[in-house]
């Protein structure tokens, strides 16, 4: 049985990116794989790079050393056969959680030297999700530079963008006029569906390499 580890970098738990990751950790569930599901926010104390290098150390070549929150979320990965990871996009860019682990997951595979690449010799595929409230194409220059990292050091990486979606269930509530809520929440009830239908999808795609 293959195993899928599914993180959902947002602190919004049953949120967009939410819902979309485990749309499609469903779909690759269906196809009879296992899912370890982690939400980064409720981990409670974690952090990027710390730039030790004990990975570049001989006896840990590879493997990031730092104990926090994030060692056993890296040991899942390492172990997995394929992972999904979606985040929201905050201030042009995914979430800090997001970026802390990033940061942590691929720089231990980084080498130092000319003859090898990567110190990575189990490479999986990778489902890389961003949800946000501008247009699908917005942040894909974005997602494409993370694709290539991805690509590069963790395996074959597909990514889904999820735009235009429902911030909150009653904008009336907070100050501000860029949105339109009707249509933001007809937008939920129309195309939201269909987004989660592409999550699924992708998620059976993913857990069949």
């Amino acid at each position: 049985m293959k195993k899928i580890v599914a993180i959902n970098a947002s602190p919004r738990k049953g949120w967009n990116t939410d819902i979309i990751v485990m749309e499609a950790a469903k779909g690759a569930e269906s196809t009879g794989a296992y899912i370890k599901k982690t939400d980064l926010y409720k981990i409670e104390k974690f952090t990027g790079c710390i730039s030790c290098f004990g990975c570049k150390r001989e006896k840990n070549l590879g493997q990031c050393i730092y104990k926090d929150g994030l060692a056993p979320v890296l040991e899942e990965i390492r172990k997995a056969d394929g992972l999904i990871i979606g985040s929201p996009n905050y201030l042009g860019d995914f979430s800090a959680a997001f970026r802390s682990l990033y940061e942590r997951l691929v720089f231990q595979y980084i080498t130092y030297n000319t003859e090898v690449q990567s110190y990575n010799d189990h490479r999986i595929p990778v489902l890389l999700i961003m949800t946000s409230n501008a247009p699908d194409d917005s942040y894909m220059e974005l997602m494409n530079k993370y694709k290539a990292v991805f690509d590069s050091f963790i395996g074959p990486t597909e990514i889904l963008a999820v735009g235009e979606t429902m911030q909150v269930s009653d904008y009336s509530q907070f100050n501000g006029t860029m949105f339109n809520a009707e249509d933001r929440k007809v937008k939920r009830e129309t195309v939201f569906p269909e987004q989660c239908r592409k999550a699924f999808e992708a998620g059976v795609r993913l857990a069949a390499e």
